[in-house]
């Protein structure tokens, strides 16, 4: 349980805790959207927090396990997906094919094509890379996720 969900079971919205900790609201906002951590507040604040909510320091520390989806450092998405967006067409195609021949290949089952996709896959996106149509980040994505590369190969 994270903290949302600890004082939406208890009917108390982020403006009311607010006002009966004294701890500002958006830091309540914060904290409840995952983009600050109760483990970087004060134990001023989790204190007030505690008082506010009658319960522990403790329990208040423990609801800070919320997962955003989001890096909390970077605040850049976990899933690398959106790397995926923005592709040149002729790139989304030989993805497209590569999925197709790996998901015939993981069930068992041989594709005599399989070499074909991957090598297309594998020279689309060195050419988009080359010529600037995607980063070398979403080239690496690709590599790994799509053709099972490693950095180093």
């Amino acid at each position: 349980m994270n903290l949302q969900e600890y004082i939406d079971s208890r009917n108390i919205t982020k403006y009311h805790l607010s006002q009966i900790s004294g701890v500002p609201k958006t830091t309540i906002i914060d904290i409840c959207s995952g983009k600050s951590s109760l483990q970087k507040c004060s134990a001023r604040t989790v204190q007030q927090l505690a008082i506010a909510l009658d319960c522990t320091m403790e329990y208040i520390m423990s609801l800070d396990t919320i997962d955003t989806g989001y890096d909390k450092e970077t605040g850049l998405p976990k899933s690398k997906k959106y790397l995926e967006c923005g592709l040149p067409s002729y790139l989304q195609s030989s993805l497209a094919n590569m999925i197709a021949s790996w998901k015939i290949v993981d069930s068992g089952k041989k594709d005599y094509h399989w070499d074909m996709y991957w090598s297309e896959l594998n020279a689309d996106i060195n050419s988009a890379e080359v010529g600037q149509e995607i980063s070398t980040e979403q080239a690496w994505y690709l590599r790994e996720t799509y053709l099972r590369m490693k950095r180093g190969d």
